[in-house]
């Protein structure tokens, strides 16, 4: 099986063309044995990109752990170099398919090379049973869970949860460290109250329009960045009061521009590398 290892600001997946391969019969235990850092390929995931009958391609993404994500914000915008540098459509607008829905990229080309993208990643979704969180809303927010009381590992923390098609749990630190991502960060993605467990985002205010953030990734683990994490963390700012509808998000892998339009749409910006190719053996 052919495949080809891309990043966007640090965060790697293994992808699968299956316009021009069968699709792996078992893509959850491919994608725990291909993202092994030791044994395997290496990445925080596998993404499968497939031929779609409502958008110009699909994409699968599968975490480390194998469970199967709705969304991967860092991963499409890979994906969408891939269809445009491999000749799949060599449209600079690129439509693809998700477990969110049919999403709208727009590509920056230099060089016949895709290096930004551009995403629109839809509306947040904020409803606690959509999230889903059993967390209750607050009246003040409009019955979103917004500034939350959440009881875990001995510690009471105030947090604020979004969807972008996958949940998402932020807090806000005064500091950023291993203590919070690392130790408070596997409990949180497991915490009873995210019936699909959930992503926990721990976000340092620099100013109103930038921070900086880690992410423990619900399935894989800290990663070096995570795109829908950006998004929620733009989301959770503006409902907090604590940054602006435009930001930019500082990651251990790199910065993402994001901007919660007045339509609702939050748009991110981003790279998208290609790092090597090679064949899987098994």
């Amino acid at each position: 099986m052919h495949f080809t290892k891309m990043q966007g600001a640090g965060n790697d997946y293994v992808y699968v063309d299956c316009f021009a391969q069968p699709t792996p019969e078992k893509p959850d235990e491919l994608a725990r044995r291909i993202s092994d850092r030791h044994f395997g390929v290496g990445g925080d995931g596998l993404i499968l990109i497939c031929p779609s009958e409502k958008a110009d391609a699909r994409m699968r993404m599968f975490n480390a752990d194998g469970s199967e994500s709705e969304m991967c914000g860092n991963g499409i915008r890979c994906v969408a170099k891939f269809v445009y540098d491999r000749g799949i459509c060599r449209n600079t607008s690129l439509q693809i398919e998700t477990g969110r829905g049919v999403l709208a990229l727009q590509l920056e080309v230099a060089g016949n090379r895709v290096e930004r993208v551009r995403v629109d990643m839809g509306e947040p979704i904020l409803k606690p049973e959509s999230i889903p969180t059993t967390l209750p809303g607050s009246p003040q927010h409009g019955g979103n869970v917004v500034d939350a009381r959440l009881e875990v590992a001995g510690r009471s923390l105030a947090v604020t949860c979004v969807s972008m098609g996958n949940p998402h749990c932020i807090t806000y630190v005064d500091k950023l460290s291993d203590e919070w991502v690392l130790g408070i960060g596997p409990k949180i993605e497991s915490d009873s109250h995210f019936p699909r467990r959930v992503n926990a985002e721990f976000v340092e205010v620099i100013s109103p329009t930038e921070i900086r953030m880690r992410v423990w990734e619900r399935g894989s683990g800290e990663t070096l960045a995570c795109g829908t994490g950006a998004c929620a963390v733009c989301v959770a700012g503006v409902l907090n009061g604590r940054t602006e509808r435009k930001i930019i998000a500082h990651l251990p892998g790199g910065d993402l521009e994001l901007h919660w339009a007045d339509d609702g749409h939050i748009h991110m910006t981003g790279p998208a590398v290609e790092v090597f190719s090679g064949e899987w053996g098994e």
